[in-house]
């Protein structure tokens, strides 16, 4: 593949909630569900990049996310999976599905988020990713994502193939599209079928209509356990029936069979091939246990890249609270990390210098677990409880929010600052010191900034633990 393979779409958090039920309500005829486990997973476009990237392929999602808990959490999520997040801003909530299940069956689905927000520009960034993927997979959700104006000239522009997706509150798909995925209930919403047809005509009518309107290369619609119908420029559909019965929990399996034609049609397939390759994805998928069995182990809530701990100024409530009052005062967000373990003069040097790049300042603070994982065992040598207290209590910082990742990578993709601040020498030395920074990478995905400011000359953790111990061992 000469590229990533880029999933665009609407992302929402689906929650899994398990539970045993053994009594009625008292004061209504319903079930009382006792929560025993959770599980929280990328849904919609999200999940479609979480299955590509488990196939080994390079994953660019485009996507819009909030500021808020469950942005984070997302973030956080699709990060472990593996997937580089090129975000959008996102006005309102992070659309939620949370399914209510007992004993392996979906008692009740509560969704929250309200009407979908209205995603931001995409950065130049975003623009030439797409036009540098070797495929790209429209997963829309109907939340406006796909109907962004400047996304929707770069998908026409793009020399790779493009599959999409469609929903049925969502746009057409771009003129010129390889193949279009809808299911039988979305086809029959975008083309009425004819009164007596059968199921084969309704849905190779649907196809042939969908492909002359939306111009597109050709349409399989996707037949449950019985596989797909594919219409292309030739009269006569091609049924690709699935390898052999399978029941099971069928929720992502409509995601499973996009991604897995977008990756075929990524390594040079026909779409004939690649229909009938996301057919046996799609069955192995419900047969194997459907997305209980096909996700990674979940990352758990409390140790999650960007759940902060305790304090009024820590944690995401406390940032998404700061980000939401200043990007809607227009407001510069500036951002700066690391483990400040044993907080120092040059420490409070590089945040004031900080600070006055903008309007707040957040800092993504390592973890203990983060710490230890990059300098040994034996730090932190103050909990990072006390740290962010004793940072939080700095005039110049407005919020701070914990990390358990090596990097700050998954943070960085929520808070999204306009800034990324880093204290060092690198501005003394010659070339592109901004380019160094491992976080430029990141930053650039949103059009953020980085910059270095100076250190305090003599200042250093390490330097301030090696002369303590030698002073106790004299």
């Amino acid at each position: 593949m000469r590229g990533p393979v880029v999933v665009l779409g609407d992302t929402l958090l689906d929650r899994d909630v398990e539970g045993v039920v053994n009594r009625l309500c008292p004061d209504s005829p319903v079930p009382v569900l006792d929560e025993t486990a959770a599980i929280d997973r990328p849904g919609g476009a999200g999940l479609a990049a979480v299955f590509a990237a488990a196939q080994g392929a390079e994953v660019v999602l485009v996507t819009a996310l909030a500021d808020d808990a469950g942005g984070a959490r997302l973030s956080a999520l699709l990060a472990a999976a593996g997937v580089q997040v090129y975000p959008l801003a996102l006005s309102g909530a992070t659309p939620e599905k949370i399914r209510l299940r007992a004993r392996g069956r979906v008692l009740l689905r509560h969704d929250r988020g309200g009407a979908s927000g209205e995603p931001g520009q995409p950065s130049d960034e975003v623009l030439r990713v797409i036009g540098a993927a070797s495929a790209v997979l429209v997963s829309d959700y109907g939340r406006g994502v796909a109907r962004q104006p400047a996304l929707r000239d770069a998908l026409a522009a793009t020399r790779a193939p493009v599959v999409w997706d469609p929903h049925p509150r969502g746009p057409a798909a771009v003129p010129g599209v390889h193949l279009a995925t809808p299911n039988e209930s979305e086809v029959r919403d975008l083309v009425p079928a004819l009164p007596g047809a059968s199921r084969l005509a309704t849905a190779s009518r649907g196809a042939q209509g969908l492909r002359r309107r939306w111009r597109a290369g050709a349409v399989a619609v996707t037949l449950g356990g019985d596989g797909a119908l594919l219409c292309h420029a030739g009269s006569t559909p091609l049924v690709v029936p699935t390898p052999g019965s399978a029941e099971g929990d069928t929720c992502g399996a409509g995601d499973r069979f996009a991604a897995a034609a977008s990756l075929a049609l990524a390594q040079g397939a026909l779409v004939s091939e690649a229909v009938q390759a996301a057919v046996a994805e799609a069955s192995a998928y419900v047969a194997g246990g459907g997305v209980a069995a096909a996700l990674p182990p979940p990352v758990p809530p409390m140790n999650a890249g960007v759940v902060g701990r305790g304090g009024d100024r820590v944690g995401v409530v406390a940032v998404a609270t700061l980000l939401g009052e200043v990007r809607a005062a227009g407001g510069t967000v500036v951002a700066t990390g690391g483990c400040f373990d044993l907080l120092h003069a040059g420490h409070v040097a590089t945040l004031q210098a900080a600070r006055q790049l903008g309007d707040c300042l957040i800092v993504c603070l390592n973890s203990d677990a983060s710490v230890a994982g990059l300098k040994g065992p034996d730090r932190p040598v103050m909990s990072e409880g006390d740290r962010s207290r004793l940072l939080a209590a700095l005039s110049c910082v407005d919020a701070v929010l914990i990390f358990d990742e090596p990097t700050p990578d998954a943070a960085l993709s929520w808070v999204r600052p306009d800034i990324w601040v880093k204290g060092g020498d690198y501005a003394t030395g010659g070339g592109d010191a901004a380019a160094t920074l491992p976080e430029a990478e990141v930053l650039r995905r949103w059009g953020g900034n980085t910059v270095v400011v100076p250190y305090l000359d003599g200042r250093s953790t390490t330097d301030m633990i090696v002369r303590s111990i030698g002073e106790r061992t004299r």
